[in-house]
Parts: structure tokens; C-alpha cells; sequence
């Protein structure tokens, strides 16, 4: 017998089923609210509390502290697995095979060289433009470089589509730095692999022999498979709700890339080190801002610290503050801004206000820390965000035009004026 869910309202009730998922997710299916009441709906702020589709990609228990990819927790990916394969297994259901993962790389190294044209509009940017707006500009430009449409039928069709933009946005990611810092755009080298060559197009320097560091590419990989899927998070859901228009992946894609741009989503750890730079800039003195954080009127927020989500520990954190750890002891940096950072983070372990209330460092603020060693500007910390998000955003768009999900439509509660006749100008302000 299926499960009923009986809501009351002026004295009339109305039941909707209640759908189970397959981790024991319990939600009540409301999609009859409206014509069952006569008009009513549902007032949440935010979404916090309504789930807009049903997904088969990740599993994230706030509560528990638990993230998983297609079934695989995040600490075994990150362990055990390189970003390429994740980037397959979100995309198409399983984790590859030898001969589908050296396949997949290679249609992806086939996919990477962008229409030269694509430069003329990157010259078309000053310098002092930040790395994602002009990142989201030149994916959104891809559609008139590449028009055809998707047909999501297909499955050559899609799966052209996604070694396409998988080739081409590494490439659009390096040079929206390249061109920050004024050095000449590069392909890298198609005998690397894809995390490798990230780097490599990054960092080469005309004048210089470049070599690669291990412990860096590895750091990089473990970010970027954290960083790959997240559930309906801002971005993946503005991706989503794009997508059901049937806009084209290149548009959707775009559209994700500016709403991670925001400090409150990607740009959190861009924050981090903004706000690690202020504290050097005032003194350094750790103790100083932690009081600060703990006093209800004070304005300073600590960010990099607790998640909207997680209710304990972020599970990527854990993995992440290893890697960093790593990267700092084998660079042997010199740098006050990440001495501020193991400040806080040690303080935060062990002040009891921050652990009563579980507000540990979390993701964001362990990235901040390997990308200020690797050396990266500031501004493309967020950049780097959405080359990790990438495989999550291309397997909700996928799955969404897949399940032939209606147009996104959110319904709102008007609180204006009520009707008012019009008033000619002249007896205005009478």
C-alpha cells in the first residue's frame, strides 16, 4: 500500500503521495498542489526545503557528513581514482573501463583546439576584467563558433557534444589567466593528461623549460574531483533550470559559470583569501579575529569556515587539508598569508565555540591555500571552481534533457499592491 501525505486547509483535505528514494530520502510528491486546493502553493524562501527534480548522480547527507558520485563515496574517488575517470562515471552512470577511459581521453584531446576567432574576443577584454566574467563570455560565445544542436536521442550526437566542451574548456580556463597576466595563450601538450595539461597551459613560461611537480598534479586532481558534482547546488541548479528551456549546453554551461561566480557559492574561496590578506594586512593576529568571528556584533565574518549543508565536518575538507599539507611541505613556502591560514585553522580545531558548533574549515578554505602555493591570482580561484564542476553540470544537463523534465517555472507569493486605476499625469500628486 503506497504512502499518503494529508494536507488540511480550510477544512478540505487533500492527500499526495509519498516517494521514497533509494538511500531512504522521503518526499512528499506535490506536483497536483495547486489544482487539488483551488490555486494554492507552497512558500519556500531559498528552496531549502523543495526538491525541483529527481536525480541518480550524487548522494550528500549533510547530516552524516557523506558525499558519494553514482554510489562511490568521495573518499575512495579521491584515493583511488584520477578526474578523468570521475568525470566519466558522473557523466555516464559508471566508473570506465582501460579501453573507454583511453578512448574518452583521446576524443577529448581531439575535442581541444578552439576556432582562432575565439581570440579576437578575448583581446577584446581589458586586462583588468575578472577571469570568470570573461570565462562565462567565452563559453557562451562557443555557440556561434559551434551552432549545431544537440540531439539528445542520440547517444553520438551527446556524446560529441560533451568531449567537445570537455577539450575546449581547459583551454578557455588557461588563457582567461594568460591573459590576466599578459603571457601568450598555449595548448599545452596532448601527451600529457588532462590534469597535467591543465597545468601546463596555465603555467608554461615562453622562456623556460616546464616541469611538471608530482605533488602539485595530484593536488589539483583530488580538487577537481571534490570539486566535480555537489547535488542542486546554485550553479547546478541555475544549469538545470537554463537546460529546461531548451537552451544549448554551451548557454547552460554559461549560466552555471555565473552563479558560481557569487561570494556566497564558488567565489567563497576567492573570499578566503581576501579575508586572510585583510588579517595581514591589520597585523596578523589570529586571536584578534577569532574574537572578532565570536562577537554577535561584530560585522567580520570568518569565511572558509562551517557549510550550508553539512551539518559536521565537510568530507572534502578531510581529504583536501592532507593534499594541502602536502603542497605546502613540498613547496617549503615562505608566505605570511598561509601562516594566517594554519593560525586559524589550528585555533578553530580547538576553540570550544567553533567545535560545539561544528564549525570546522571546510573545502573552500583548504583550496584557497593550494591555489595561493600553486601561485594562481586570486581572481581564478572561482575559474578554477567551475573547471571542476564542469562534468557535474554536463551530467545534470544530460540527465535533465533525458528525463524530459518540464520548464522550470517557480510559482511566487505577491505581496504588492492591489488593483489600482490608472491616474492621468496631470492629477498625479494631487
Amino acid at each position: 500500500m503506497s504512502k499518503k501525505a494529508t494536507l488540511e486547509v480550510n477544512g478540505k483535505k487533500v492527500e499526495f503521495p509519498v516517494v521514497t528514494g533509494t538511500e531512504k530520502e522521503v518526499a512528499i510528491d506535490i506536483k497536483t498542489l495547486r489544482s487539488a486546493t483551488g490555486g494554492i502553493i507552497t512558500l519556500d524562501s531559498g528552496f531549502k526545503n523543495t526538491g525541483a527534480c529527481e536525480s541518480a548522480i550524487t548522494f550528500l547527507d549533510g547530516e552524516k557528513g557523506i558525499l558519494r558520485y553514482r554510489g562511490y563515496s568521495i573518499e575512495e574517488l579521491a584515493e583511488k581514482a584520477h578526474f578523468l575517470e570521475v568525470v566519466y562515471l558522473l557523466i555516464f552512470g559508471d566508473l570506465p573501463t582501460q579501453e573507454q577511459l583511453d578512448k574518452f581521453d583521446s576524443d577529448i584531446k581531439e575535442n581541444c583546439i578552439v576556432d582562432d576567432d575565439v581570440k579576437k574576443i578575448l583581446d577584446a577584454f581589458p586586462r583588468s576584467a575578472h577571469p570568470m566574467g570573461v570565462l562565462s563570455s567565452l563559453t557562451s560565445a562557443l555557440t556561434a563558433f559551434y551552432p549545431s544542436s544537440v540531439d539528445i536521442t542520440s547517444e553520438e550526437d551527446m556524446y560529441n557534444s560533451i568531449v567537445h566542451i570537455l577539450g575546449k574548456f581547459p583551454v578557455l580556463v588557461a588563457w582567461t589567466m594568460r591573459k590576466k597576466q599578459g603571457l601568450p595563450l598555449d595548448y599545452g601538450d596532448e601527451e600529457l593528461g588532462y590534469v597535467e595539461n591543465v597545468m601546463k597551459m596555465m603555467f608554461h613560461l615562453p622562456n623556460k623549460k616546464y616541469v611538471q611537480n608530482q605533488v602539485l598534479v595530484e593536488a589539483l586532481d583530488k580538487l577537481l574531483i571534490l570539486h566535480a558534482e555537489h547535488e542542486q547546488n546554485c550553479s547546478t541548479s541555475t544549469v538545470r533550470i537554463v537546460g529546461s528551456s531548451r537552451a544549448g549546453l554551451f548557454a547552460s554551461l554559461a549560466s552555471g559559470i555565473s552563479a558560481l561566480w557569487g561570494p556566497l557559492h564558488g567565489g567563497a574561496n576567492q573570499a578566503v583569501l581576501e579575508m586572510l590578506e585583510a588579517i595581514k594586512a591589520d597585523g596578523g593576529d589570529t586571536k584578534k579575529y577569532m574574537a572578532k568571528a565570536k562577537d554577535k556584533n561584530d560585522p567580520f565574518r570568518l569565511m572558509g569556515f562551517g557549510h550550508r549543508v553539512y551539518k559536521n565536518f565537510d568530507p572534502r575538507a578531510k581529504i583536501i587539508k592532507v593534499a594541502a599539507d602536502e603542497v605546502l611541505e613540498d613547496l617549503g613556502i615562505e608566505d605570511p598569508v598561509l601562516d594566517i591560514a594554519k593560525g586559524l585553522e589550528q585555533e578553530a580545531l580547538k576553540d570550544p565555540y567553533f567545535v560545539e558548533r561544528k564549525l570546522y574549515p571546510n573545502v573552500d578554505f583548504y583550496s584557497g591555500v593550494i591555489y595561493r602555493a600553486l601561485g594562481l591570482p586570486v581572481e581564478m580561484f572561482t575559474v578554477m571552481f567551475a573547471l571542476g564542476r564542469l562534468p557535474g553540470w554536463i551530467a545534470q544537463w544530460k540527465e535533465m534533457r533525458l528525463n524530459k523534465e518540464p520548464i522550470g517555472r517557480p510559482r511566487q507569493l505577491y505581496t504588492g499592491k492591489t488593483y489600482r486605476e490608472f491616474v492621468k499625469i496631470k492629477k498625479r500628486g494631487e
